[in-house]
């Protein structure tokens, strides 16, 4: 009853801060930030490039002519990257907790790179297969970890807006990709498909360079800067200074330290600074940040092992297998099946199969050739179309919510495909007497795309990253990144084949898949917009009504509040709270 009558006195204050306005006001403030997250997209870029590229070499005369390839080996090329990109996703998560963000990063960007350059290379299509499964590696790395980054990097009040820039950098690269494809398929010789797929270096080079550099050189930066006035007050970091103009942003490096990283590490004086040059702000402005890190991290320590609370070991190191039991286990299976399956869906919608394999697919509804400019021109409007989707999926994503999104965008995407299979079906044979149904086929893949970047494109990210608790969330967002590359070899590994036997069935075997993702969004899926990350509990209804669960959560309660009390974050928030009454 000691620690009992010790700890009831204090009160427990719910509070939320923010640095300053959100939308683009904050990012014009938020400079330095604004600039790290651009660069992390750099690796959103080359993701999105690959994906997009790939759709014109294929259809290349002089790369037809060099290795003649049927729908398997087609379907191989293209779906080696997924495998290779499983591998990496995967693995992305241990090496961003053993060597750091920064340095996984660099290692990914460095893979990508050995790929990239075997495959403009390339000498034989063994050899361009397996530069494809090398990059995809570097790839699949970069997806998960530039999300991961930029994350925890952010402001709370910009994070919506600064992970966006990762979704527009893949779309970006998408669209790239696909007309630098378009620009040199006149080119003569092995240059019209050797200068697209060296183009992707550039990216890949730049992300290593400012990775290496970072690592290199930010450090001493970060130290040589002087330190900030001490705090007096604990209160005074509830009241933040304007931003500091004289922190200007190309002085320091690109890809700064996660702060959160070097809490897990021990390494507080720096996560410190390195807050305070990512908010441009003095230090003491960002001791409740600071205070906030030190207390999660000290309270998961504490739920997952008996180590000390001043033990510096990463987290990481305190977890074992049993995480994954855990997943699949009776209080986590579903969490866990909504991750894998919002996936699934995201691949079966058939977005991949336009992307890879765009002037194919154009060319079964009635274009002729699948390398006419016409035929380019169509296909290459697949991307443009998802890039313009972007902006009203942040838009609408928060205030209208997840279900209303993924429900229309699944209905929406599954109508799309069954007119598209229907066009096929009656008019295959004589496409040239029916051009009318041709372009109503177009405009159906372009309703399909816009629906798909509205709903499923972003959604499908958003989702695992919501519904998993912070002592699994991390494996849980690794398992649901992994039936996403998974999926994705699956679908360009089989989409040649049956687009060989029968277009009009592919499209719809999509849009079952569609119609099945909107019975799954209707009746299975909750409503997390608006809902805290700590409430997902009550959402999906764990532990109510169960005593032991109770007993649980007032021992949790019990320790938070002696781990506030420890690191001052108590008394950090009651002083703010009296300043702000006197």
């Amino acid at each position: 009853m000691a620690a009992l009558n010790n700890l009831l006195p204090y009160h427990v204050y719910t509070y939320t801060y923010a640095y300053g306005p959100g939308g683009v006001s904050g990012l014009l403030e938020n400079r330095y930030a604004v600039a790290c997250a651009i660069f992390a997209s750099i690796g959103g870029l080359s993701f999105g490039y690959d994906q997009g590229v790939i759709a014109n070499v294929l259809v290349m005369d002089d790369f037809l002519r060099r290795w003649p390839v049927g729908p398997w080996e087609k379907g191989l090329m293209t779906a080696v990257l997924e495998l290779g990109a499983l591998f990496g996703a995967l693995s992305a998560g241990v090496m961003a907790d053993r060597y750091s963000r920064r340095h996984s990063i660099l290692f990914a960007s460095v893979v990508f790179c050995i790929g990239s350059a075997l495959q403009c290379g390339a000498g034989s299509l063994n050899n361009l297969i397996l530069g494809r499964a090398i990059g995809g590696f570097g790839v699949g790395a970069l997806s998960a970890l530039s999300p991961l980054y930029l994350a925890e990097i952010s402001p709370p009040e910009l994070r919506g807006s600064l992970m966006a820039l990762e979704q527009l950098a893949i779309v970006s690269g998408v669209v790239f990709g696909f007309w630098a494809g378009f620009a040199t398929k006149g080119v003569q010789g092995s240059a019209s498909w050797r200068i697209p797929l060296a183009l992707q270096l550039i990216p890949g080079i730049l992300l290593t360079l400012g990775s290496f550099l970072s690592i290199t050189t930010g450090g001493s930066l970060l130290k040589s800067l002087p330190e900030s006035d001490p705090l007096d007050h604990p209160a005074s970091a509830l009241h933040h200074s304007a931003p500091n103009r004289d922190i200007q942003p190309w002085t320091f490096a690109l890809l700064p330290p996660s702060p959160r990283f070097l809490v897990m590490r021990g390494r507080n004086d720096e996560a410190l600074r390195v807050l305070a040059r990512l908010r441009m702000r003095g230090e003491s402005d960002l001791l409740l940040e600071l205070l906030e890190m030190k207390v999660t991290v000290a309270l998961e320590r504490h739920a997952i092992s008996s180590n000390p609370i001043n033990n510096n070991e990463s987290i990481q190191a305190t977890k074992n297998g049993s995480v994954m039991r855990k997943l699949f286990g009776q209080k986590y299976i579903r969490r866990t099946m909504i991750g894998i399956m919002v996936m699934f869906f995201q691949q079966w919608s058939g977005i991949n199969a336009l992307l890879y394999y765009g002037p194919t697919l154009v060319k079964n509804i009635g274009f002729g050739d699948s390398t006419t400019n016409s035929t380019l021109f169509i296909a290459g409007g697949i991307g443009i179309v998802q890039f313009l989707a972007v902006g009203p999926a942040i838009i609408l994503i928060d205030r209208w919510g997840r279900k209303p999104l993924l429900r229309g965008g699944a209905a929406a995407m599954a109508l799309s495909h069954l007119l598209i299979a229907v066009l096929i079906f009656q008019y295959e044979h004589d496409w040239a007497g029916h051009a009318w149904a041709a372009w109503v086929a177009v405009g159906a893949i372009y309703m399909f795309t816009f629906s798909y970047g509205t709903s499923f494109g972003p959604i499908s990210w958003v989702i695992p990253a919501e519904v998993f608790p912070l002592a699994v969330r991390s494996r849980g967002v690794a398992l649901a990144t992994g039936s996403n590359w998974t999926n994705n070899f699956f679908i360009g590994l089989i989409t040649p084949p049956l687009m060989e036997i029968s277009a009009g069935h592919t499209f719809l075997l999509f849009a079952c898949a569609c119609a099945l993702a909107y019975l799954w969004a209707t009746h299975i899926i909750p409503e997390t917009a608006g809902v805290s990350l700590e409430e997902m509990d009550r959402i999906f209804g764990d532990g109510t009504g169960h005593l032991g669960l109770l007993v649980l959560r007032m021992v949790l309660i019990l320790i938070m509040l002696q781990l506030e009390r420890e690191f001052g974050l108590h008394e950090l928030i009651t002083e703010a709270i009296d300043a702000s009454e006197s």
